[in-house]
């Protein structure tokens, strides 16, 4: 009798420990919308928006289960495309140049080097 109650203990733990360590959404499409935004307006030139601010602009694009799209659009026409992933923060940068038809991986980012932290 003791060995069914110390397996259904040890069962329990073993259920407790896995939910635990279950991947859960870290990411609002606030804070990717603050990272991406705080992103491009620390690596990109924005003066030239000064008098303009529709050339340039952060906006929120589609959403999936894992990832939020953000879109940066450069005062070039050039789109940057951040997909931010809703577990881990890392974000996958792809440029895209309507003019010439053309996309390309633009590097990456971890979105949490650009949200403000809360003390």
């Amino acid at each position: 009798m003791k060995h069914i109650a110390f397996s259904f203990v040890l069962t329990a733990m073993l259920f407790c420990a896995c939910s635990i360590n279950t991947p859960k959404s870290k990411i609002t499409a606030e804070m990717a919308y603050e990272g991406v935004s705080n992103y491009c307006h620390s690596t990109y030139d924005w003066r030239i928006a000064e008098d303009n601010p529709s050339i340039m602009y952060v906006e929120m694009g589609e959403e999936t289960d894992s990832a939020y799209q953000v879109v940066f659009r450069s005062y070039t026409g050039a789109f940057i495309n951040f997909y931010v992933d809703k577990a881990s923060g890392t974000t996958r940068m792809e440029e895209y140049v309507p003019t010439l038809d053309v996309k390309s991986e633009a590097g990456t980012i971890n979105l949490f080097d650009y949200i403000e932290k809360e003390n």
